[in-house]
């Protein structure tokens, strides 16, 4: 079937969900015409600011998300979510937990929210994400909310593909050890510890302020222009402390501005992106080389090292 990519991406950037969703199904399938998609997207992406949502499974991030959704929107703010669910171990597709718990937004034409499968994808996020992001930005949302699968010790990515990172913490779910050996601490812009009517939050919030203070993250910057990770209470089910959040979330977006900060990350996003993309034709190319099953079998058979045969495959590849 032809598709008039001009067209959609039009119908996109006037508000159609139709267009929106059919956009991000081709950059999430990988399929053949997604290179033109991104094309006719690049003109029109760099507005939406891109919050990351991260924490352990359990904490309520998707009751945080849909609480900051409604706090955005109060605001007079469009806001695509981006919910990062577990891949069903048998379909590969996303477990829709995330659009059950959103079911509020669902008739506002101001909110648009898209469950993706992870597929196994290591991070915390899907691959596509950054691609549906693109969709979402060129689609004039103000506001994109990328919430991950659930952070573990490997599961940081998302500070790679958020302008402002939060952090999740709930009481009796790990103490700031935990939140060190599992990475966070690092990559949070804002803390947040949600459930705080449970016994335990005034000491999780005191430990996680003891552990920013010792040393800051590598993304907090440095001397006058740093940036201190806040440290919040919330009881997102009952809307309680959002608002600090959405505040916390907006001045550490006009501290982005005001250090250069945002361009930088920016940068360091798209140049990881570039790089991604690069290896993986690469990698295509090299799986295409006639001699590569030959190169394996002296690997084998002892006759040669597998330094020396990937030197003689990039060899072939420079060519």
């Amino acid at each position: 079937m032809t598709v008039d990519v001009g067209d959609l991406v039009a119908r996109a950037r006037e508000g159609q969900p139709r267009a929106v969703a059919r956009l991000i199904s081709y950059v999430e399938d990988g399929a053949p015409i997604m290179r033109e998609v991104t094309h006719a997207l690049a003109a029109h992406t760099g507005h939406a600011r891109i919050i990351g949502l991260t924490g352990s499974p359990g904490v309520g991030k998707s009751t945080t998300t849909s609480a900051i959704v409604s706090e955005y929107r109060a605001r007079g703010k469009r806001v695509g979510v981006l919910a990062i669910d577990p891949s069903s171990p048998f379909s590969g597709g996303a477990l829709l937990g995330d659009r059950v718990r959103m079911q509020e937004h669902a008739t506002d034409d101001g909110v648009f929210i898209r469950s993706m499968a992870s597929r196994g994808h290591l991070g915390g996020l899907s691959w596509a994400t950054p691609q549906a992001i693109r969709v979402l930005d060129a689609a004039g949302f103000d506001l994109i909310l990328v919430e991950t699968v659930g952070v573990g010790q490997s599961e940081v990515e998302v500070a790679g593909a958020a302008d402002t990172t939060l952090v999740l913490l709930a009481p009796g779910m790990g103490d700031g050890i935990q939140a060190a050996k599992a990475g966070i601490l690092e990559i949070g812009d804002i803390f947040v510890v949600n459930k705080a009517d449970r016994d335990g939050a005034d000491s999780t919030a005191r430990e996680l302020r003891h552990m920013i203070s010792l040393g800051s993250g590598p993304r907090s910057g440095t001397g006058e222009d740093r940036w201190t990770p806040p440290v919040l209470k919330s009881v997102a089910s009952r809307g309680e402390g959002i608002t600090e959040i959405v505040d916390a979330i907006d001045a550490h977006g006009e501290w982005l501005m005001a250090t250069g900060e945002l361009r930088q990350r920016r940068l360091a996003r798209a140049a990881a992106e570039i790089d991604v993309i690069a290896v993986g034709l690469l990698r295509s190319r090299v799986g295409a080389l006639a001699g590569l099953d030959q190169l394996a079998q002296l690997v084998v058979d002892g006759q040669l090292d597998p330094y020396a045969a990937a030197d003689s495959l990039v060899a072939d590849l420079t060519r």
